[in-house]
């Protein structure tokens, strides 16, 4: 009998042993450590507040990260409660934007054309999210209704536990874990719709040529 095989993974190569070492890095001020947290959990953040923010994910994106960078010295926890705590504070902001705008006076502004693009430069985590199949997935998680839309963001999108995200939205965990279940369910039956629409226009595009 040979000797037994050994993992294929090294235990010290896990991802998330890393990115506990690089938040207890970053909440001592290393950037290094903050920038791997970062690059981590952004593209998860971005893409819950392209559903269930008001308006520019990308700048409630930045204001959230900078309140964490504001009170990273006095978080204490592990991965799981830092990214509780991150969706927190991106919630609050969607939140606060909302009310905001819902206060404000519409005012007639220039079209953003005529005074020419603002330059930006893609990040990769930008180029991910651009990802067709990913901007699907994201519309069809906004036909959902606001509430539920928000429930599967946190859990399935940010990979909250079912505690957090019942503690977040204000509900029982119960309730988190049966709503995501029928969304869930709801969301496949429509990717399937969109499928079958998909495959008949290719079929009828091939008979016209």
């Amino acid at each position: 009998m040979g000797a037994p095989r050994e993992s294929a993974q090294d235990p010290a190569d896990d991802p998330a042993d890393d990115l506990v070492l690089a938040l207890a890095a970053a909440r001592r001020g290393d950037e290094d450590g903050f920038a791997t947290v970062w690059r981590a959990l952004h593209p998860s953040l971005l893409r819950y507040l392209q559903v269930c923010g008001d308006e520019g994910p990308e700048d409630l994106a930045a204001e959230t990260w900078l309140r964490v960078v504001r009170g990273l010295d006095a978080f204490e926890g592990g991965i799981a409660e830092f990214r509780a705590w991150l969706f927190t504070i991106a919630r609050h902001r969607a939140i606060d934007q909302g009310r905001l705008r819902a206060r404000r006076p519409v005012v007639t502004v220039a079209d953003p054309q005529s005074v020419g693009p603002v330059p930006e430069v893609p990040s990769a985590e930008q180029v991910a999210t651009d990802n067709e199949s990913t901007d699907r997935a994201l519309r069809l998680v906004a036909t959902l209704p606001p509430e539920q839309a928000e429930m599967v963001m946190l859990r399935v999108v940010a990979g909250l536990d079912v505690g957090d995200v019942a503690r977040l939205v204000g509900k029982r965990s119960g309730t988190v874990r049966v709503s995501v279940h029928r969304a869930l369910k709801r969301l496949a039956s429509s990717a399937d719709m969109l499928r079958r629409h998909d495959d008949e226009g290719r079929r009828d595009d091939g008979h016209e040529r």
